[in-house]
């Protein structure tokens, strides 16, 4: 029997390397290597920071068509939106229900939230980590993979299971974690930050730059000794046959030969991407089913859950 692997990534901006590097790389592989696979735009957790709902549903969208243009086949796997599955939530309250706050106040992202803008810290931030547990847990997940900064939310869906299991009978199993081997993309504009949209355009490569744009942002990236180690790393990535001594006092070339790379290597994704955005209708249509899919598995699985718990 397959093993079940469920991912989600946000819809906020274009994807940026980072954030491909980070997660998405990994998509088409998961599937070539026999993984049952549910992979979701987790468009409510996007919505724990300020944003524009007039572009969301275009950003939603979007990242569908990226998804796709980096090779993921929606015929080989589950792809839905997260908010199309109401039992999402529902499974949310339930483990709220459950979950000390002591164990949501020691969650990393709420604590750097609090202590950067602590009127930014919202409920749905500080919830954040009782819906991933529900993100995972509703569809009986085997595998999630994740960064480093999210072990801790993983390890919470765990103790969520034995909360849940203890009180209730055993429902949930508890799903592995598969650390991904994530290289530490930083900024090019102030390399000593990640790589984030919020640093700016400049700070960020879009994987859906031109090749223009790409040699202009990098011509332009700080070159001090750890901006410098950021575009050796990325250039052991897209440079072919790179070796570090090539490019001995030579930033310039480093650059150029860097920038090349990225280029070719997001050509592809650059032409099924633009082609994608032409067809709305199709990736609405894509998300759709991918949901049918997805809320068989869910409504089967709260079933169970709603007479655990007593409210059926």
């Amino acid at each position: 029997m397959k093993k079940r692997i469920l991912t989600g990534i946000k819809p906020t901006e274009d994807l940026h390397i980072g954030n491909y590097l980070g997660t998405l790389v990994n998509w088409p592989g998961y599937i070539k290597d026999g993984y049952e696979c549910y992979f979701f735009v987790a468009d409510l957790h996007s919505l724990t920071v300020d944003y524009d709902a007039k572009k969301k549903h275009k950003q939603i969208l979007t990242l569908t068509a990226e998804i796709l243009a980096t090779g993921v086949d929606p015929k080989k796997c589950v792809l839905f939106q997260q908010s199309a599955i109401p039992e999402h939530t529902e499974l949310m309250w339930y483990f709220n229900c459950l979950t000390p706050v002591s164990f949501l106040e020691r969650m990393t992202q709420y604590k750097d939230a609090i202590t950067k803008k602590k009127e930014n810290a919202n409920v749905g931030l500080f919830t954040y980590p009782t819906l991933m547990a529900s993100d995972v847990l509703l569809y009986d997940t085997d595998i999630v993979p994740v960064g480093t900064d999210q072990i801790q939310h993983l390890e919470l869906a765990r103790d969520i299971v034995r909360f849940f299991n203890n009180r209730y009978g055993k429902i949930f199993k508890e799903p592995q974690l598969k650390l991904t081997e994530m290289p530490k993309v930083m900024s090019l504009s102030d390399p000593t930050k990640k790589m984030s949209k919020s640093g700016g355009e400049k700070s960020c490569i879009f994987l859906a730059d031109s090749p223009k744009v790409i040699a202009e942002k990098l011509r332009k990236a700080v070159a001090d000794e750890k901006g410098l180690e950021n575009l050796r790393s990325l250039a052991k990535i897209f440079v072919k046959g790179f070796e570090a001594k090539k490019y001995v006092n030579n930033n310039l070339k480093l650059k150029e030969d860097l920038a090349s790379g990225i280029a070719d290597h997001f050509a592809t994704f650059r032409k099924k991407r633009k082609e994608l955005l032409k067809k709305p209708k199709y990736l609405e249509k894509v998300l759709l089913d991918g949901a049918k899919k997805a809320r068989k598995v869910a409504e089967k699985k709260m079933m169970e859950v709603r007479k655990k718990v007593g409210v059926r």
